[in-house]
């Protein structure tokens, strides 16, 4: 147990929004070494296992039950090193074993407010590595007067409002968790009669047609969450999946993320409805829209044959999600393959103080 944990019985802790996410954000100097103990903590800090989470500071939805853990980096090059945890709402388990791109949007101010990085005036570029994946990202934070400002006139999907822009840019996030892009070597596999893309590029998604699934993909998160014999196929997929993609036993694993595609209603290029496994997103992660983007680039994939227009010929893919839409900016190589992606995120902190565990 942490010193200041044994004092107080709390710890020190900022919540934050970041991105269509929110969590709390933690030094790891503050939480215990033992990763037993810290998953423990962070349990009752959440108040997991309960459907509600009335115990604790969790908001009963996958996406406001997640922690990011921050350090000073000793990495070259490295601001900060940044581990994302999912707390499950209604289990006893905290994993590892994904990145979140949207709770990433807020580790950049975090890292300033926390004094890791000094702040220059204007704009302050920190650099992060992710330590679930191994990826780098730099987030381009606003720092007039040298302190991050939230307030702005940057607008998210997912998001009411307006906020400061939070730009993040991602490189070498092929392969992050799975060892590969395409884990499995194959554009196009078919699981239980259905035709998949399984591809890691910063999340490890299975894509899937909604129409294979027997539904449009326009049906709102209510419907597709009280759909009992969908969510049992997907599962069924998901479990076999996992190994494939070199994964191993997903059953109690958060990865991979299942994503059903449909054309797109609103101007975009490709429409998602996506299950974070058991639970359909409010919208989509931002580096599995990032995933989703990069299948469609993928000749006789799923995601490429519903996707619209000419999309292989675009440097923005717009993702459309059951809130909006997400802009994924896609660099590529001469060779036509992906090299960097990017996305404009918000955040916002909501409290600091300290957080209780007795």
């Amino acid at each position: 147990m942490s010193r200041g944990i044994e004092q107080t019985g709390g710890i020190r802790c900022m919540w934050m929004r970041g991105g269509t996410s929110k969590g709390g954000y933690f030094l790891a100097e503050d939480l215990p070494n033992d990763i037993a103990e810290r998953d423990a903590v962070l349990l009752r800090v959440m108040g997991s296992p309960d459907t509600k989470q009335i115990d604790g500071m969790g908001g009963a939805d996958p996406l406001t039950s997640k922690v990011a853990i921050v350090k000073k980096s000793d990495r070259p090059g490295i601001d900060v090193d940044y581990l994302f945890l999912q707390v499950f709402v209604d289990r006893a388990v905290v994993t590892d074993q994904q990145n979140c791109g949207n709770i990433l949007a807020g580790v950049g101010p975090f890292a300033i407010e926390r004094g890791l990085v000094a702040a220059t005036s204007g704009q302050t570029k920190v650099s992060i590595f992710m330590e679930n994946t191994g990826q780098t990202a730099t987030a381009t934070i606003e720092t007039p007067n040298g302190i991050p400002v939230y307030g702005g006139n940057a607008r998210i999907d997912g998001v009411p409002g307006t906020s400061a822009p939070i730009p993040l840019l991602f490189s070498d996030t092929a392969g992050t968790t799975c060892g590969a892009l395409l884990p499995t070597g194959n554009e196009v596999d078919v699981i239980d009669g259905v035709p998949v893309t399984m591809i890691d590029n910063g999340m490890p998604v299975v894509v899937l047609r909604a129409s294979d699934m027997g539904i449009s993909g326009q049906e709102n998160r209510e419907d597709l969450e009280g759909n009992a014999a969908l969510r049992a196929k997907l599962e069924s997929i998901r479990l076999k999946c996992g190994p494939l993609m070199n994964l191993g036993d997903v059953s109690d694993a958060s990865v991979p993320k299942m994503t059903m595609v449909s054309p797109a209603r609103n101007g975009g290029a490709i429409s998602t409805r996506t299950f974070i496994p058991h639970r359909c997103h409010a919208s989509i992660g931002v580096l599995g829209a990032v995933s989703v983007a990069t299948a469609c680039l993928l000749p006789g994939s799923p995601a490429a044959s519903v996707a619209v227009g000419n999309i292989a010929d675009l440097s923005t893919i717009s993702v459309e999600h059951p809130s909006g839409e997400m802009s994924v900016i896609i660099e590529k190589t001469k060779d036509g393959a992906v090299e960097k992606a990017g996305l404009l995120r918000t955040a916002r902190k909501l409290f600091d103080g300290t957080v209780f565990i007795d």
